[in-house]
């Protein structure tokens, strides 16, 4: 009974690690095709819903959070040494906002869903893109525009905030380039 219990712990703790390699799509699913937590299959099934490739399911996720569970913006400091507020209240894979979480649970129904929680924060960029789209008439498969949407909010798109911000360029450039790395990647994966 104790064995079992402890083979459980060790197996949900290994979920919350940040998986190796998360430049390989083929390598981070790999990684994380458990029992109780198979990435995989909770993309799969979100692309299946919203129409968005995993491809760029999973460059969003990587360009906001590295995979990581519990990723958070920076602290800004007080007086220059005294860690103080942070930045944003985005948190989790997704980075999502408490507002634009809240929003997304109320509008899925999905009342449980934690952005700590690799399924839900997919499913979250998923139905997010969608939205962009459907809002924007950004391509599905569009991961440049769609990342600049999801980084800006639907309304900063449409009036084009990120334009002149030359370091959110960057990273949606990033963001779809990998994107290409990661559909090229799963082509080929067993």
């Amino acid at each position: 009974m104790r064995t079992a219990f402890i083979i459980a712990l060790l197996l949900l703790a290994g979920c919350a690690t940040t998986p190796r390699h998360t430049r390989d799509a083929c390598a981070v699913f790999e990684q994380r095709d458990g029992l109780f937590d198979n990435w995989e299959r909770a993309a799969r099934k979100t692309e299946r819903e919203f129409g968005v490739p995993v491809s760029v399911l999973m460059a969003t996720i990587y360009t906001e959070s590295g995979f990581r569970a519990k990723a958070r913006p920076r602290r800004t400091k007080l007086l220059g040494f005294i860690p103080w507020k942070r930045l944003s209240t985005a948190y989790g894979y997704s980075q999502a906002l408490d507002g634009t979480w809240d929003h997304y649970k109320k509008s899925t129904g999905r009342w449980g869903a934690r952005r700590t929680k690799f399924a839900d924060a997919v499913h979250f960029v998923g139905w997010y893109h969608f939205n962009s789209h459907l809002k924007n008439g950004i391509a599905l498969n569009d991961a440049y525009n769609l990342y600049l949407a999801y980084y800006s909010g639907d309304a900063g798109y449409r009036k084009g905030k990120w334009r002149s911000n030359g370091p959110i360029k960057q990273a949606a450039q990033r963001s779809a380039n990998l994107a290409r790395t990661y559909a090229q990647q799963l082509r080929s994966c067993d």
